[in-house]
């Protein structure tokens, strides 16, 4: 017996649901490479990516995910044997670390925790014993999607400069760009990267870096760099090299639907937006904490993301069946847990084309799967997320 018919709701951190509107607008034939065109569309979307970072400073778009963003960055800026610190608050720093470990960086990861966000004091204090100053680098995530921790990027900026250090800030937004507060230039970020499958609302493909002074410096002076992902061969007069080669065409008009989308709708309105939905997936989990052993992983409130919440589940039950409920008899899909939490709990994702009917349907379909399963837990999410919602949205 299944409930499950029409549309799939993904509530899975990337890629996430796309629009209509995105979806048709790659329904299209291709156009001309050379045309003034295809020019239009390159300048319009780097000067648009700037207005997303927040900042003057060049962006480039690469053919990639995420994970080519993170290598896009370290060889432009590092050479062999460069030190970088990792500041590890989940899986995807992490990541990046041993991405720069087998570039031939020496990786440096400062300890930090499955459930809790960055500690600036700590970054700060490791600062200051590097008196050689050999550490080039620091690799952090704004939201990390495994954990789902939000780090205070202005925070690690402040402690670096109070370390009196010159190291580079290194950021991965890929799951906060477009749906959380990020300013480039006023938080002292030195190089920004991102990807389209999560906030912005495009299919998986492109990723985005944008690199200050500080870092075009370094870039100088960087022994990593490779034809495809450097900087400076991407700045040449002819077309095409903005995209070492064929341009993605039809990704490009899929990243412009999604961008008028968010601008027409108001960046500080869909920060809100994001804001407003993540209080209520909190409001249901609350309840469903009450009782059972539901959880948070992320312990202190404010370091919570706005955009996926990571839930721990009682320690006699498998948070897989809960998925393989949701999404077999439902239609939901949520993220299953990864890192140090596989096989302990699981994620929701709320970001990029997200709404209130959206996130109540899939906080109705766990409280739902919950029960069937037998899984302890506090009755009444779904209505707690309603009235936080109702007590917030104004008529």
């Amino acid at each position: 017996m299944s409930v499950r018919a029409g549309r799939e709701f993904l509530a899975i951190p990337g890629p996430t649901t796309m629009p209509d509107e995105v979806l048709r607008a790659m329904h299209r034939p291709a156009i001309d490479i050379y045309s003034d065109e295809m020019v239009g569309l390159t300048d319009g979307l780097l000067a648009d990516l700037g207005r997303l970072f927040r900042t003057s400073a060049r962006p480039y778009i690469y053919i990639a995910n995420g994970h080519g963003a993170w290598e896009a960055v370290l060889t432009n800026v590092l050479s062999r044997g460069d030190k970088v610190l990792v500041l590890e608050s989940g899986r995807f720093a992490i990541g990046w670390g041993e991405a720069a470990s087998a570039l031939g960086v020496e990786a440096e990861f400062l300890k930090g925790g499955f459930r809790r966000a960055v500690r600036p004091d700590e970054v700060e204090a490791r600062l200051r014993r590097d008196t050689a100053r050999a550490i080039r680098a620091l690799l952090v995530v704004q939201v990390d999607t495994a954990s789902g921790v939000v780090n205070d990027i202005p925070a690690i900026a402040a402690a670096i400069r109070a370390a009196g250090h010159d190291a580079l800030l290194m950021v991965d937004t890929v799951a906060s760009l477009g749906c959380m507060p990020f300013d480039m230039e006023a938080w002292g970020v030195d190089v920004a990267m991102s990807a389209s499958q999560k906030g912005l609302m495009t299919p998986p493909g492109l990723a985005f870096v944008a690199a200050n002074a500080r870092a075009r410096e370094a870039h100088r002076r960087a022994g990593l760099r490779t034809p495809y992902w450097d900087w400076t061969a991407r700045e040449g007069e002819e077309h095409y090299r903005k995209y070492a080669g064929t341009a993605p065409v039809h990704l490009l008009f899929a990243l412009r639907a999604a961008i008028d989308m968010l601008f027409a709708e108001g960046l500080e309105a869909a920060i809100t937006r994001h804001r407003l939905i993540a209080g209520a997936v909190r409001a249901a989990v609350d309840a469903w904490a009450r009782e059972g052993g539901l959880g948070f992983n992320i312990e202190a409130e404010r370091e919570r993301a706005d955009t996926v919440t990571a839930i721990l589940t009682p320690d006699a039950h498998d948070p897989v069946a809960l998925h393989d409920y949701c999404r077999d008899k439902c239609g939901v899909v949520l993220g299953t847990g990864i890192g140090d939490l596989s096989g302990r709990g699981f994620r929701i994702a709320h970001m990029g084309h997200i709404n209130a009917p959206m996130i109540l349907g899939t906080l109705g379909v766990v409280e739902m799967g919950l029960q069937a399963l037998g899984i302890p837990h506090g009755k009444g999410g779904a209505q707690a997320a309603v009235d936080f919602l109702a007590k917030n949205v104004a008529p």
